[in-house]
């Protein structure tokens, strides 16, 4: 504020900490502030963008000003506009430490404080026991809401959650490359065919009671003969015994 402003102050004996109104006559919003330093350019009032944004008011328009007297405050609820907050270790040790800089809180308002070079916005949505109220040397209770989107960022959460299924993948081995595996697969795939068309042809030829192989060595044969070998070539139960005790 100008230099003029505290010598108004003075005259009229404002009593300390001084608190103002500040109305915008083109959008009739108002809220309530504190004053760091009288000394801008008369006819000039420096004041935080987010605080320009609460009240609608673009740079080179009018506000006026009125001294006024609050009383204390007793309990403060916030919402913040993210999560970012709650991932604090203490969200409510940050907000004790950063209103030390403010005067004054109203409701409906949205502030904006500074923690470790980044920047938390925050919606007051009550306070206690007025709709404006000094949060200078009192003691005040501060609650802090879930964001009002806080549902919907939870199911968005849930929809990525069941986009990931693990162990969705084909094993491998540790050293084993993919063309390898497939390669191997298909010879298994081969012989596995083979080995089927073949055991089907020779179980459907051969008669009952004999072997497929038995068959093919007695066709070339007379009787007497095949019957001789057919007889070496299976034959059940021969050979060394052993029993357990040798």
């Amino acid at each position: 504020m100008p230099p003029s402003a505290l010598d108004h102050l003075a005259s009229i004996h404002t009593d300390n900490p001084m608190v103002f109104e500040l109305y915008n006559p083109a959008t009739q919003c108002k809220t309530h502030c504190g004053v760091l330093e009288f000394v801008a350019e008369e006819g000039t009032l420096y004041m935080p963008y987010w605080m320009m944004q609460n009240m609608l008011l673009q740079e080179g328009d009018t506000v006026q000003i009125k001294s006024t007297a609050l009383s204390k405050g007793t309990y403060v609820k916030f919402r913040p506009d993210t999560m970012d907050l709650f991932h604090l270790s203490n969200p409510k040790a940050v907000l004790e430490k950063t209103l030390r800089s403010f005067t004054c809180l109203s409701t409906g308002d949205c502030i904006m404080i500074s923690h470790n070079n980044k920047k938390y916005y925050l919606d007051i949505l009550e306070t206690k026991p007025a709709s404006s109220i000094s949060i200078i040397d009192t003691d005040c209770d501060i609650d802090i809401a879930l964001p009002s989107n806080y549902k919907e960022m939870q199911g968005q959460k849930l929809n990525q959650e069941k986009k990931f299924v693990p162990f969705m993948g084909k094993g491998r081995k540790v050293g084993e490359n993919s063309a390898s595996q497939a390669s191997r697969n298909s010879m298994m795939s081969i012989k596995e065919s083979e080995f089927s068309s073949k055991s089907s042809t020779r179980l459907n030829h051969a008669p009952k009671g004999f072997s497929s192989f038995s068959q093919d060595v007695a066709e070339g044969l007379p009787r007497e003969d095949s019957k001789k070998a057919t007889q070496k070539v299976f034959q059940p139960f021969t050979g060394r015994r052993y029993s357990l005790r040798e």
